[in-house]
């Protein structure tokens, strides 16, 4: 017999009142030891063999890459830092501040990333001392419950409570629902609908935009480097990412340089009328994306698209004239495919940018392959995004890489732009409820002159 809802809270509070008050050293061997469990090789590699044999999606060396890469960042990232008792001190304001868990966290799990992201929220959760249950998506299960299982095992490791960890059986849209309403706290990634079912769950959440990042490509950018760049991100996990270059804006003296530079990585330009049968197998009904493309390899999507592209092709490029609003290739295409736009003025990259985000995935990210800080400068202000990422690879950088200072995680928020609560990369600072302890100072009383200056007595 199943457990419901309310008996994995029950166990899940339980289980976190027993770790509520240890101390920063118990909570760091707590971690270190769930995270072996995930990192180890040989139960990395079973976590990406389950990924692939059961979602049908991505590509098993990255699957790997990725859950080893990302569990290893997250580590790093929670090494040294303080979440028990006092966190905080300013001796001059009378002010400190102790760390307290929020309790029990509903995660909520999407079906391309079913270890990775189980990881990286998991190993957070833990570093706060809270408790959490995952609902998984139906077809991504089996891979997240041996993810699980592989956190339950290092909690026993160490004496820890294995119900800090919990997964909700065969779970279904009612349960989540359930779970979310019962929890502390709501992390929810996947799909609009799920965000904006955690929103109303009555439970405080962090939710996750769509994404759909949109890269310029200026006449100042390293050319070959741009497009290695762009090719290993395009192609990464058969573009399962949402932090993936979905278009690319390209100044136009640079346009064939960059086009021919992409070509050598295996890039595909289409024809107008192959881009019109390859949009018929995208969108069939013209509108949603056809679940059966997601992720799978370049070559069985052009396959059912009926294109004849050469062997090598990696990935699939378009263009054509028409605007943001009348192409649906401005959308999200969960897919080794890229939109190409051509821009003469810099104003106008920024305006694409602009468009094609608030078309699909205002908030999340941009990107840009430049060498001109006014042009960086310019984007970075313009743009209603939450993060911005220069001469990189997009869906390594966003989400946290070695060699760049973005926090390592797999739940980006997308702030106000994209109906989210933040703008952060979402990680154990969100998973933390503080106490603000105050004691009496000497009174620092307002001078008025400052304050108002010219207006004052006016």
């Amino acid at each position: 017999m199943q457990d419901s809802i309310q008996e994995l809270i029950v166990r899940a509070r339980a289980a976190q009142k027993e770790i509520e008050h240890w101390s920063q050293e118990q909570v760091d061997r707590m971690v270190a030891a769930v995270g072996w469990e995930l990192y180890k090789e040989e139960n990395a590699i079973k976590c990406a063999e389950l990924a692939i044999k059961e979602t049908k999606m991505g590509v098993y060396q990255d699957k790997l890459l990725k859950h080893r890469k990302k569990t290893l960042g997250t580590l790093r990232d929670l090494q040294g830092v303080k979440t028990a008792g006092v966190i905080e001190l300013d001796e001059a304001k009378g002010l400190m501040k102790i760390a307290k868990p929020v309790g029990v966290v509903a995660a909520v799990t999407p079906i391309t990333n079913p270890s990775s992201t189980p990881a990286c929220n998991g190993l957070s959760i833990l570093k706060t001392r809270n408790a959490c249950i995952i609902s998984a998506h139906p077809s991504a299960h089996e891979t997240v419950e041996f993810t699980v299982n592989l956190m339950r095992a290092g909690l026993e490791k160490v004496g820890a409570p294995a119900d800090l960890m919990q997964l909700v059986a065969e779970s279904t849209k009612e349960k989540t629902q359930e779970l979310m309403a019962a929890a502390d706290l709501v992390v929810a990634t996947g799909s609009g609908a799920l965000v904006k079912a955690a929103y109303s769950s009555g439970t405080p959440a962090y939710g996750v935009g769509a994404g759909n990042a949109v890269v310029i490509v200026d006449e100042t950018a390293d050319i070959a480097d741009a497009a290695k760049k762009i090719f290993l991100s395009k192609t990464f996990d058969n573009a399962t990412s949402c932090s993936t270059e979905n278009s690319l804006v390209i100044q136009k003296s640079v346009r064939d340089d960059l086009i021919a530079a992409l070509k050598s990585h295996g890039g595909y330009l289409c024809t107008a009328e192959e881009k019109a049968q390859l949009q018929k197998t995208l969108w069939p009904d013209g509108e949603h994306l056809n679940p059966k493309i997601v992720a799978r390899p370049i070559l069985t999507i052009a396959e059912m698209a009926g294109l004849n592209v050469p062997e090598g092709t990696t990935f699939i490029m378009v263009e054509g004239d028409e605007t943001v609003e009348d192409d649906i290739y401005a959308a999200e295409k969960l897919s080794a495919v890229v939109r190409l736009w051509t821009y003469k003025d810099f104003s106008d990259a920024v305006d694409y940018v602009e468009q094609i985000t608030l078309k699909c995935g205002y908030g999340h990210s941009c990107g840009i392959h430049s060498t001109d800080d006014e042009h960086i400068m310019e984007l970075a202000l313009k743009c209603h995004v939450s993060r911005m990422m220069v001469c990189q690879p997009q869906c390594y950088a966003n989400s946290g890489n070695y060699d760049n200072g973005m926090p390592f995680t797999m739940t980006l928020g997308c702030g106000s732009w994209g109906g989210n609560i933040s703008t952060d990369n979402i990680t154990w600072k969100n998973f933390l409820n503080t106490t603000w302890v105050s004691k009496p100072i000497t009174p620092v009383m307002p001078d008025e002159t400052k304050i108002f200056g010219e207006f004052l007595n006016s």
